[in-house]
């Protein structure tokens, strides 16, 4: 990865005087065709594509001096709800900075490798480390809770997303063959309706579909990417002859997006309200995703892990004829995005090296505590009212009961996975109680096997969220 940004950087230190010359001459009256593929209602790219629109980010950072002196942006911002249409528009120049998943984005290379139209991979816009985010959902009432229910089910997915590539890995791990399953391509509107219609057994999607379903009272959740630990993201494409014209613009671009990204974690409420306002996704959903130990880190390095997982996810496609040539080393750029953090006065190397997320933090207003372990943590976003943090899965049921009696309706109740290490919502996870009456231990888990396995394991009882609420009734906090 920096021996191809190494060897383009020496490149256009050998071009010709004159040639760099005209390079550097000023742009007047031109008017720069900018067009930006984006998700909007994929959560974990909203830093990307529509929060840059609705805050105006990208005009406040777009380079207006030197060369770029009197210069028009024509600016197209052009949303799809998947990958696939992004990379049509760029292999056609309608498009030239895109955002989509990790498999859509490895797709994305290798067509524009085929066909004459090369990309770049420059930024990361948001990951899970493990894989969580993208999953699969059933009726609600559905009789399965494992994927290996699903065996000669049929199950849709859109074809060549994140998520489709999940289910291929994911298959691949238990050593399955793809006709496991019926598997069909449906986007995510067409599978939410077939889902209700129960016309399909499963569906499996991208974030935040897989949350959203569940949230909306559709689906239950039966398997979360992050049991691949493989990791997954979603990241922005750039057209290698548009980045090679107008590098500051790819610069600007990035440095847009990582304002975006700051402004989000210093207004996580704020930014999960606004993104429900102008995408139509909850914002409950939103934070589960963006806010405090959200199940996705706003990042835009290119860790070395990442173009690891990139060859894993290759081979995946690789094996099943599914993908043409890339190499991905070379169409992995991270020149655009270290100029970024050197121009804000930032330190690429230390953020490259870092794997942290922003935590749930402050004083637990229940059990009259600090947060000390953010990943045994609770929140509860009161309706109209404040997001409030507790210290552990116990204060924070005890607080869902308090402002219930006190006649508060809540919005969500977020607790931490015992086994994923994920956020969940509270009303869909299964718990394990164990211990003394009065100072119980509750551990929640989104999949039911993990709580039977922890009961089994440690002699406590499988409960549903009314009772493990009921648990708590007589403890002493």
């Amino acid at each position: 990865m920096r021996f191809a940004s190494l060897a383009r950087h020496i490149a256009n230190l050998m071009v010709p005087l004159g040639t760099s010359l005209a390079l550097a001459a000023p742009l007047h009256a031109q008017t720069i065709n900018l067009g930006i593929g984006t998700q909007n209602t994929t959560t974990n790219t909203v830093t990307g594509g529509i929060l840059l629109k609705e805050l105006e980010l990208l005009e406040k950072h777009l380079p207006r001096t030197g060369k770029y002196e009197g210069v028009k942006y024509n600016i197209s911002w052009q949303n799809a709800t998947s990958g696939p249409p992004i990379t049509n528009g760029m292999m056609a120049d309608n498009i030239q900075i895109g955002m989509m998943g990790d498999y859509p984005l490895l797709v994305n290379g290798a067509t524009g490798q085929a066909t004459g139209n090369p990309t770049r991979l420059v930024a990361v816009i948001a990951y899970n480390e493990v894989g969580g985010g993208n999953g699969i959902v059933v009726p609600k009432d559905s009789p399965y809770y494992a994927l290996d229910d699903l065996k000669g089910k049929t199950v849709s997915v859109p074809f060549g997303s994140a998520a489709h590539g999940m289910m291929l890995q994911a298959l691949q791990q238990r050593g399955l063959p793809p006709t496991f399953w019926n598997l069909v391509s449906q986007s995510p509107e067409v599978g939410s309706t077939n889902l209700q219609e129960k016309r399909i057994d499963g569906h499996g999607n991208f974030v935040p579909f897989a949350e959203l379903l569940p949230f909306r009272g559709i689906a239950r959740k039966i398997y979360d990417g992050s049991e691949t630990r493989q990791p997954t993201f979603h990241g922005v494409v750039v057209r290698e002859d548009f980045g090679e014209k107008y590098p500051e613009v790819v610069v600007g671009y990035i440095k847009a997006m990582m304002e975006a990204n700051d402004w989000v974690r210093s207004n996580p409420k704020a930014a999960a309200e606004k993104i429900e306002a102008v995408t139509g996704i909850d914002k409950e959903v939103a934070y589960i995703f963006l806010g405090p130990g959200g199940m996705h880190t706003l990042d835009p390095t290119i860790k070395p892990r990442w173009v690891e997982a990139l060859g894993v996810d290759y081979g995946v496609l690789k094996n099943l004829g599914m993908i043409k040539e890339l190499d991905i080393p070379a169409w992995v750029d991270d020149s655009y995005v270290r100029r970024a953090h050197e121009e804000m006065g930032l330190d690429y190397e230390a953020q490259l090296a870092s794997f942290a997320n922003y935590a749930v933090q402050g004083d637990d207003p229940v059990c009259g505590k600090p947060i000390t372990n953010p990943n045994e943590s609770g929140q509860i976003w009161i309706e109209d009212g404040d997001i409030l943090s507790f210290s552990s899965a116990v204060c924070t049921l005890a607080g869902v009961k308090r402002y219930e009696a006190e006649g508060k309706k809540l919005d969500a109740v977020y607790l931490v996975d015992h086994t994923l290490g994920i956020k969940v919502f509270a009303n869909a996870a299964f718990y394990t109680v164990a211990g003394d009456p009065k100072q119980p231990q509750i551990t929640p888990y989104l999949l039911r096997r993990d709580a039977e396995a922890d009961a089994e394991k440690n002699g406590g009882k499988v409960a549903t969220y009314d009772e493990a609420l009921a648990a708590v009734g007589s403890v002493e906090l």
